[in-house]
């Protein structure tokens, strides 16, 4: 009751914020009749979609970070990170100093936590991303202290970002095109993924404020044992991370118009339901240090989605890459990352109305 709540508060806040700078906006109108204005957008938006980013540790020590500091981290992929939304991801904290609780008895060498030195935040910014996902399990290693300077680092930056509960959503308008963006996990301090009412909720107030509402989520078993979408509640080390299936479906019921979800380290299946897009797991995009890159661990695509003005799925592009621990970022010129997703998606989803063919995911004539 809590969350709802908040949310009619800040809604309702927002409503005030867009109704005092509509004069500013840039929207496009069009006379229908005498009485009525319609609002005109445009016909294609294009969405790049990637998975997990982690550009390096300082934590226990500075020797966790990557030799170039994370300067060409996205090298591999420069130019291909542009369009109306780049999206990804921020699997850690920005924080230049501090230790985390979770590793209190550990040898902290051993410990899975996540803290990006401060300047680390510009190289997304740099790389071309616009929206990043804070809702999952590493960005809150270093407790409200992270979290609120990761907030403050994307703010300075002007990234869009969600998933914490004092931050469950975020509008923003580009081009014409008014954005909504939620982000969901099973994690302390996030908006859950287990909740999926509060979720639908949440959803259907945020389609009546935007034209696109992009969902994303953090959830899911982790490793290669959990490539398959099983459309049950997904349980690991006695964790629920969430029923992805049945939450994707029902964000799209409420309105959302493109569910993108990470989490489980590699790559899993995709579906169009009601004509929009859902990418169960985006995989491992950029991640360096304590992250396994081993097998499909390794894979990861980058999507170039393309939706129509009323936010239906058009067809995805994927750019298959791969990462190891001395190569780091590339290009995968066997397209493992395509081949695997078309592979995963004929067993899960069979009788999809998908077509596989030259790295693109189009809709069967």
């Amino acid at each position: 009751m809590k969350f709802i709540n908040s949310l009619i508060i800040s809604s309702f806040t927002l409503i005030i914020f867009i109704s005092c700078t509509s004069n500013s906006a840039k929207v496009v109108v069009q006379k229908a009749n005498t009485d009525t204005l319609v609002r005109k957008i445009k016909d294609t938006i294009s969405i790049v979609a990637v998975g997990d980013m982690m550009l390096g540790s300082a934590f226990p020590s500075e020797t966790n970070l990557p030799p170039d500091d994370g300067e060409d981290s996205f090298k591999a992929v420069d130019g291909l990170l542009k369009g109306d939304i780049v999206f990804g991801n921020l699997e850690g904290c920005f924080l230049n100093s501090g230790n985390s609780n979770k590793c209190d008895g550990i040898n902290p060498n051993n410990c899975y936590a996540f803290r990006m030195p401060d300047r680390y935040a510009a190289i997304y910014k740099k790389a071309g991303f616009n929206v990043l996902s804070i809702a999952n399990n590493h960005v809150g290693d270093f407790d409200a202290k992270g979290r609120k300077n990761t907030a403050r680092m994307l703010d300075s930056l002007q990234i869009h970002y969600a998933g914490q509960l004092n931050k469950p959503f975020e509008i923003f308008e580009k081009d014409s095109v008014r954005y909504a963006f939620c982000a969901f996990a099973p994690n302390e301090n996030t908006v859950s993924i287990k909740d999926i009412k509060g979720a639908k909720a949440l959803v259907a107030k945020l389609k009546t404020m935007a034209d696109i509402v992009i969902v994303s989520f953090h959830g899911g078993g982790e490793g290669a044992r959990f490539e398959h979408v099983t459309r049950k509640t997904e349980l690991f080390y006695n964790e629920n991370r969430g029923n992805v299936y049945a939450f994707s479906h029902a964000v799209i019921d409420a309105g959302a118009d493109v569910v993108l979800g990470h989490g489980p380290h590699v790559t899993r299946a995709v579906e169009v339901y009601k004509h929009k897009f859902i990418a169960y797991s985006l995989g491992n995009f950029c991640t360096y240090g304590m992250f396994s890159l081993k097998g499909s661990n390794g894979f990861a695509p980058l999507l170039h989605l393309k939706l129509n003005a009323k936010g239906d799925f058009l067809f995805a592009d994927v750019v298959s890459i791969k990462q190891d621990k001395i190569n780091r970022l590339t290009l995968d010129d066997n397209f493992t990352a395509f081949k695997q997703i078309k592979t995963l998606t004929d067993t899960d989803f069979a009788g999809h109305q998908l077509k596989f063919e030259n790295n693109r995911i189009s809709l069967v004539e």
